[in-house]
């Protein structure tokens, strides 16, 4: 009798969970001190140390797993008539209660901290168009220095001489130089793996993920390795605490350039460009062909193969997925769903204007 009155506490507890993540989600400065920089930097390296050494990702694993046991336990409840229903489903919710509980404690909480630009003490405002145009033209100027500086050719596409598993080895390099800077993106103990299921991510339109019960930074192995490092620092970004896409994007952008690796600098500015001639072109579509002319053709080449990829996986069950992925965001505090990383524009401007960047 002891095990299914401990199961129905645990399935009671669920609901109490739900109503404490909502008080705290309103409460940032509490998030920002006690768990974002108190527990969560102890909690997600300890993770990080037991599980980082392995060739594969855990988390992958297990999720595949779990998903087997809900495939079966289905099957076997359809079999069998929906019989013994009720303490199936009271199992299922403190199954559901345990996940919730681990899915906030260990990292999820974090989307509800303060924001990166207050941490990195960064005026982020409504910027004007003058504002972006400026700052996508110093992106320009210094995405196309280094794709020369990598090709010799401004119509050369740049081709990225690492293994995947060395893009891993490499990552830690530039928050180790960004932490120079800023010591609160210090990364230690990597734990950086490809995703098990990088095809359904690539049908799906997902270039990585954090899993968040297991803090493995999981990258998309399919992608082409040319946007593969600034992902990488992208979701090791998460993994210090930044849950929010477009800080995750801006921590990502600051690792890459910081590295002392051209192939990083190069796809962190990469990454940089695409979202902030995204915004010109909403804004003032001539101005952003103007631009784009700029660009080496070389660096075209690279995107004319990046969207290539994506368009080989592309399906009718996608728009599905990001609809559900955008519910997610919009349920953890990014009330914009997935247009949330394209945020990182303002972070890019903020930025530019503090340091006064002349590239």
């Amino acid at each position: 009798m002891q095990r299914p009155k401990t199961t129905i506490f645990i399935a009671l507890l669920l609901p109490i969970q739900v109503i404490l993540v909502q008080f705290l989600s309103q409460k940032p400065h509490w998030i920002e001190f006690y768990y974002s920089t108190g527990i969560y930097p102890k909690v997600s390296r300890f993770f990080r140390i037991i599980l980082g050494w392995f060739p594969f990702s855990v988390g992958d694993v297990l999720g595949l797993i779990l998903l087997f046991f809900l495939v079966k336990s289905m099957f076997v409840l359809f079999k069998k008539r929906f019989q013994n229903f009720f303490p199936k489903l009271v199992k299922f919710i403190a199954i559901l209660s345990i996940g919730y509980f681990c899915f906030y404690a260990f990292w999820s909480l974090n989307y509800f901290r303060e924001p990166l630009a207050k941490n990195l003490d960064l005026e982020q405002s409504e910027y004007t168009t003058e504002e972006l145009v400026a700052t996508t033209k110093k992106i320009v100027a210094e995405l196309n220095k280094i794709h020369l500086q990598i090709t010799k050719n401004d119509t050369v596409a740049v081709i990225v001489p690492y293994s995947r598993s060395e893009i891993y080895k490499l990552a830690p390099n530039g928050f180790k130089e960004l932490s120079k800077t800023y010591p609160q993106l210090t990364y230690q103990t990597s734990s950086i793996k490809s995703s098990l299921i990088s095809l359904f991510q690539s049908y799906s339109g997902t270039s990585g993920y954090l899993n968040p019960i297991t803090g493995e930074a999981q990258v998309n192995y399919m992608i082409p390795k040319t946007g593969y490092p600034a992902t990488t620092c992208h979701e090791m970004a998460h993994q210090i605490g930044w849950a929010a896409e477009n800080d995750a994007n801006f921590v990502g952008f600051l690792a890459s350039t910081a590295h002392k690796d051209v192939y990083f600098n190069y796809s962190g500015y990469r990454m940089a460009y695409n979202y902030c001639i995204s915004q010109v072109y909403k804004r003032d579509k001539e101005v952003g062909k103007e631009i784009a002319k700029t660009v080496n053709k070389g660096v075209y080449k690279d995107y004319k193969a990046t969207y290539a990829f994506w368009k080989h996986y592309e399906n009718p069950v996608e728009p599905y997925f990001k609809k559900g992925y955008n519910s997610y965001l919009k349920a953890n505090n990014q009330s914009k769903g997935i247009q949330s990383y394209s945020y990182v524009v303002d972070l890019l401007i903020a930025y530019f204007k503090k340091t006064n960047t002349e590239i």
